[in-house]
């Protein structure tokens, strides 16, 4: 009798544990998307006086190349660029840092960086970002 009741009450339990409400998956439906259209900016490890040198070319197969110079006071690190984000015909890049995993500090403490954008023959602007402010609006030199 007691194994019955317990039995009953488990399967009760479960039944609760169902199906979600259709609402409550449309809600998050809406605030996912509402989230992924504005993403937050990477943080900014670089002052103003930290970066510069910032240059658009293009390669021999019409891609953008990206180059410019970070200081990063700490050898421990590197300076990067964050991977490219294309939309239309504008692209973003970002520096950032990484662990320095070459061995050797960079001349200075700056380092070189150059990123070649992939698939972006239609690219003519490069907008060169840390966190919310611009560091710098390169035109792409393209031959019409």
């Amino acid at each position: 009798m007691r194994t019955s009741i317990f039995l009953l009450s488990a399967a009760a339990a479960l039944v609760g544990c169902g199906q979600s409400s259709d609402n409550a998956a449309a809600d998050n439906g809406a605030a996912n998307s509402a989230a992924a259209e504005k993403p937050k900016p990477a943080y900014c490890f670089f002052k103003d006086s930290e970066t510069k040198s910032w240059a658009a070319k293009v390669d021999k197969d019409g891609n953008v190349v990206v180059t410019g110079k970070a200081y990063r006071e700490d050898a421990r690190y590197k300076a990067l660029l964050s991977p490219a984000t294309v939309s239309g015909n504008t692209a973003e890049v970002a520096p950032t840092i990484g662990p320095n995993d070459t061995g050797y500090a960079a001349a200075d403490n700056w380092w070189s960086l150059s990123q070649t954008i992939p698939n972006s023959q239609t690219v003519d602007t490069v907008t060169v970002k840390c966190g919310d402010a611009t560091v710098a609006t390169l035109k792409v030199p393209r031959t019409k």
